[in-house]
């Protein structure tokens, strides 16, 4: 009888060994996963040069830079070629040049002459900010060519010495001046006006 229960409870104890043994295997099935967020932040970028010219007025080589000086004479045409530069990983922007045109009095008004206002529109396909005096834009994306050339050169008129205003001339107070601002266009889709709300009391103080 004794070695009966005997066997009986070896019998059992190993029963519990491999339950034992069983159920430290056991483990929960898991699983995770994660959003994870980027984030980056949209800008515009951009800059605005021209050509060097010599003391005639003529390109010459070296850095674009962000002025030149120009000796007039009635009949002599000059270089200028005012660019603005969009960086490449701007936004959608719309693109403002304002233009306070110095000596548009002495433009020439000859034949195979192209004034520098038409010049903007017709050959460098700017649009004229409609009641804004001296304003042009255009549309910008990405996809869009960097260089956004405004206009290429101007010329004296043959009797320039004869309009008012001429002898007068001072280098401080006749300039060509050109300035370029950009504006995303989130925002205002098809309404470059309310764009240039938003900075032109910056360029009214320019």
């Amino acid at each position: 009888m004794k070695t009966k229960n005997k066997a009986l409870l070896l019998t059992l104890c190993a029963v519990l060994l491999v339950a034992a043994s069983v159920m430290g295997t056991i483990a929960y099935l898991t699983s995770h996963d994660a959003v994870v967020n980027t984030f980056s932040v949209g800008s515009i970028s951009m800059s605005l040069d021209e050509a060097p010219v010599n003391a005639d007025g003529k390109e010459t080589t070296g850095d674009r830079v962000e002025a030149n000086s120009y000796k007039l004479l009635p009949g002599h045409e000059y270089d200028k070629d005012p660019t603005i530069h969009m960086v490449a990983t701007s936004e959608d922007a719309w693109v403002f040049v304002k233009i306070e045109n110095g000596i548009e009095s002495y433009e020439s008004t000859a034949d195979g002459y192209t004034n520098i206002e038409t010049q903007i529109t017709d050959t460098y396909g700017w649009t004229e900010l409609t009641g804004v005096e001296g304003v042009y834009y255009k549309e910008w994306h990405p996809n869009n060519a960097l260089d956004l050339q405004v206009f290429d050169n101007f010329k004296i008129a043959d009797n320039a010495n004869e309009i008012a205003g001429w002898a007068d001339i001072k280098p401080e107070s006749t300039k060509i001046n050109v300035t370029g601002y950009a504006v995303q266009m989130d925002g205002f889709e098809n309404n470059p006006a309310g764009a240039w709300d938003v900075v032109k009391d910056a360029a009214n103080q320019n």
